[in-house]
């Protein structure tokens, strides 16, 4: 499982022209399925989105978490993250989750991501052809590998 994070001062989705949801100030997280992934990756990667320090501390320091300074989350799905451009320039996604398998997770994320934050969370749909808006912020941009982690 991957996540791609960016700290924004705001970002919304659109689906056929009509805002679905919007935040200020948070995180936009991308989030990318592949066959293999499970409950542990999931709660490493929402461990991880609340509690990374990106946001500026008094003195400027990227010291704050999102839960820290109050700030808002959207995850939208998203199976390019799971590219692989090895071989041509055309991207294989034989590692991205079909979407029986993406569908369930993807939703238990929503559900764990919401828990562990205390918050609401604001989303895309998946499978949809969304239009994502946002300001990145600073620009802060972190990818996370949920299969790239020290325990």
């Amino acid at each position: 499982m991957r996540v791609l994070i960016q700290r924004v001062t705001e970002a919304s989705v659109s689906i056929g022209g009509i805002r679905y949801s919007e935040i200020t100030h948070g995180l936009l997280v991308f989030l990318g399925i592949e066959e293999t992934d499970n409950q542990e990756d999931i709660d490493y990667l929402c461990k991880k989105i609340t509690q990374i320090r990106l946001f500026n501390d008094s003195q400027g320091v990227m010291n704050l978490s999102v839960q820290e300074v109050g700030g808002s989350l959207l995850v939208v799905s998203q199976f390019t993250l799971q590219a692989s451009t090895k071989k041509g320039n055309r991207p294989s996604y034989i590692r991205a989750a079909r979407a029986e398998i993406a569908i369930p997770l993807y939703e238990q994320f929503l559900v764990t991501l919401k828990e562990v934050a205390q918050r609401e969370i604001a989303t895309g749909v998946f499978g949809a052809d969304m239009q994502v808006a946002l300001c990145n912020d600073g620009p802060v941009t972190i990818l996370i590998d949920s299969r790239m982690r020290d325990f």
